[in-house]
Order: C-alpha cells, then sequence, then structure tokens
C-alpha cells in the first residue's frame, strides 16, 4: 500500500470519527449535568391537576424564558416530549428532571433511560404510576406544548401576566376554567388531550397602551383640525380674491361670466 493511499485511508478513518462523535453529542442524550440541575417542584406536585405546568417569572418580569412541569403519568412508563413546528417535530431540550416513585422516592434524571434524538426527547421511569418533572424553554409572551398524556391540566402564568383581552390574550383549546390568584393566572382543564397554545400579556401594559392611543388620537385629532382649518381659509383667500369663479354651462357659445 503506497503512502497517499494510506494517507487518503487515514484521514477518512479521522472524518469517520468526527462525525459518528458529532452525532452522538448531537442525537446521543443530554448529560447528567442537565439531568441533574438544581430545581424545586414542590408547588407544583401539591396541586390536583395530573398535569401541572408554571411558566415561571417575578414581580410580573420573566426571570428567564423557562417553565416547569410535573406529569402525574398514570400507568405511563414513557413519555416522548416533543415541540411541533411548521415544517417537522423536533425534540424538546430538558433539564431538571426528576421522577418520584408512587411511594414518594426521589430520583434524579441520570437515573433514569433519556435518550434525545432529532424529532422526540424520550423518558423512559421503572415505574408508570409515579410522576416526572422537568424544565424547558418557553417565550416571553407565548407558550405552546403538546399534550403528552390525557387528563387534567393547570396552567400558571407568571405573576401579572393575564389572557383576558380580547387583542392581546388568547386560549387554546377551549373548555378551560380561569381563576387569579395571588396576582397569578390559572387555567383549568378538566381533561384535556390537545396541544395547548396560551398567549399572554403583562396587565400593567394595557392602560399604558390605552394611553398611547390616547395621546395619538389626541395629537392625530389636533392635525386634523389645523389642516381643515387651513384648508378653509385658504377657499376663503381665494374666493375674495375672484380665483374660485364657477364656469356656468355656456353651451349657448356665450362669452364667459364677466366678459362683454
Amino acid at each position: 500500500m503506497n503512502s497517499r493511499l494510506r494517507l487518503v485511508l487515514a484521514m477518512s478513518l479521522v472524518a469517520l470519527i468526527a462525525m459518528t462523535a458529532g452525532c452522538s453529542t448531537i442525537f446521543g442524550g443530554i448529560s447528567d449535568e442537565t439531568l441533574d440541575q438544581n430545581e424545586t417542584y414542590d408547588d407544583l406536585r401539591d396541586r390536583d391537576a395530573d398535569v401541572v405546568i408554571s411558566i415561571d417569572g417575578s414581580d410580573g418580569l420573566l426571570e428567564s424564558n423557562s417553565f416547569r412541569a410535573v406529569y402525574d403519568l398514570n400507568d405511563t412508563d414513557e413519555l416522548s416530549l416533543y415541540r411541533s413546528s411548521f415544517y417537522r417535530e423536533e425534540a424538546l431540550d430538558i433539564e431538571a428532571v426528576r421522577y418520584w416513585y408512587p411511594n414518594g422516592t426521589e430520583v434524579t434524571g441520570s437515573n433514569l433511560s433519556v435518550d434525545q434524538g432529532r424529532s422526540s426527547t424520550t423518558i423512559r421511569v421503572p415505574d408508570g404510576n409515579g410522576s416526572v418533572a422537568f424544565r424547558g424553554e418557553a417565550d416571553s409572551k407565548t407558550f405552546q406544548l403538546p399534550a403528552f398524556v390525557s387528563g387534567s391540566y393547570e396552567v400558571l402564568l407568571p405573576e401579572g401576566h393575564r389572557t383576558d383581552n380580547f387583542f392581546f390574550g388568547n386560549v387554546n383549546p377551549n373548555g378551560y376554567e380561569r381563576e387569579t390568584i395571588d396576582d397569578r393566572e390559572h387555567l383549568y382543564w378538566e381533561e384535556n388531550d390537545r396541544a395547548i397554545s396560551i398567549r399572554f400579556f403583562l396587565s400593567r401594559d394595557i392602560p399604558l397602551f390605552a394611553g398611547l392611543v390616547g395621546v395619538a388620537t389626541l395629537i392625530g385629532g389636533t392635525g386634523i383640525a389645523y389642516y381643515y382649518r387651513r384648508v378653509k381659509q385658504l377657499q376663503k383667500q381665494r374666493e375674495e380674491m375672484g380665483l374660485d369663479v364657477e364656469l356656468e354651462d355656456d353651451s349657448d357659445g356665450g362669452p364667459p361670466p364677466g366678459m362683454p
């Protein structure tokens, strides 16, 4: 084997190893450090719904674009997590994963089977009657997530945010109840198996927006009134100068008005 062929084969082997390593990094799973990150879910586990999702924030402002979710699995030992885009389904990035056995024993995410592929992130648990929790990314004014399990749902909006304005808020699917507790809006579905889509707004932005609209309307009205007066003044000046003389029907062939 000549030196050139050996060089080509060596380079091909290096490229193959690099590609394999890259694929493993992208699709091989989530690191133990990410799965075991610190997070608190006690406030969500104490609620009655099968699925409780909290879009987190503080003083009406989002500290970070994230949400926490707790799922009572109800005889489900595998959870496939994804988000649907316009073109395809993409794996949901998760962190701070926890699992609780039916007896309450807690297990961190690194002790579970968590695999991330191109189209989904799969969590497999040892007992399908336990609960699983994780943290994920969320947008600042919208939230969308498929219904990974069927059952009752509760979604907590960030503090100071609302969905009850027709122009700025929207909730799907219908059939929900809305309640505000300690300045946080809660949305409840007694039974749901459809993707949840929420558009919300900061409640204190509504008076500000109304004020801006009022100022814009006042400025616009003042400008229109000013130009209307100017047009009327110019029209009056033209009439006084005789520049706005209307021509009558001269079908008889006579001279224009004012001419002998």
